[in-house]
């Protein structure tokens, strides 16, 4: 086992943990402020915004790796890594599509055929490179879990934000705990978990190809 697996994930994603936050905090009081929906998007889901958490885990991924690699712990292979970080979004997706397909319009089976297609996708990505999915998986729950508790009070109080706002065609009339439950809770620990972690390790695969290559270069 490497120094670094030794020294504990917890103190690897510390930081990129505490900055996470701080840029979820920053994104939640542009929001309220009304600033630039540029910066600050307060549509449904808040896609595309520039102030955002999600833009954060390439560069997590990246780091995470080359921490890992630059102790002695490396994937057993690239091919192995990029082929089941790609098989793990695929396992997801796949199974996210076939709810959609046969919930019409059922959210909550939607959001139960999310959770099974959440857990077998991780499963799998779990085979590309076990020590950064780790380190992933756990940054990913120190990421998420702030955003869900955000979207809870965002949801009670009817703040406005993309963080209580439901999406387009959301059925009408749900009370709010439910609500929380359905756009809150399961998105952010399901789909935005395989996300972290799958694009984390895909460029967690591109920064061994780099350190692989640094002493040719040198």
């Amino acid at each position: 086992m490497s120094p670094l697996h030794k020294e504990s994930t917890g103190n690897l994603i510390f930081v990129p943990a505490l900055i996470t936050l701080a840029l979820t905090l920053l994104r939640l009081t542009g929001e309220l402020l009304n600033w630039s929906p540029v910066f600050f998007n307060k549509s449904a889901g808040g896609g595309g915004a520039l102030i955002g958490i999600s833009w954060l885990v390439p560069f997590i991924g990246f780091y995470f790796a080359w921490r890992l690699h630059q102790a002695g712990t490396v994937p057993a292979g690239l091919g192995r890594l990029f082929g089941f970080a790609v098989l793990g979004l695929a396992v997801y997706a796949g199974v996210f599509m076939l709810a959609l397909a046969v919930a019409k319009g059922n959210v909550w089976l939607v959001s139960t055929l999310g959770v099974v297609g959440a857990a077998a996708g991780l499963f799998v990505l779990r085979q590309a490179w076990p020590a950064l999915f780790t380190s992933l998986f756990a940054y990913g729950l120190a990421a998420r879990v702030p955003v869900v508790i955000i979207m809870f009070l965002a949801i009670m109080g009817n703040w406005g934000t993309h963080y209580d706002v439901a999406p387009p065609n959301f059925p009408a009339g749900m009370a709010t705990f439910p609500k929380w439950v359905v756009i809150g809770l399961v998105p952010q620990l399901t789909f935005w978990m395989v996300y972290t972690v799958a694009i984390g390790l895909i460029f967690g695969g591109l920064a061994v190809l780099v350190a692989k290559r640094r002493p040719a270069l040198a």
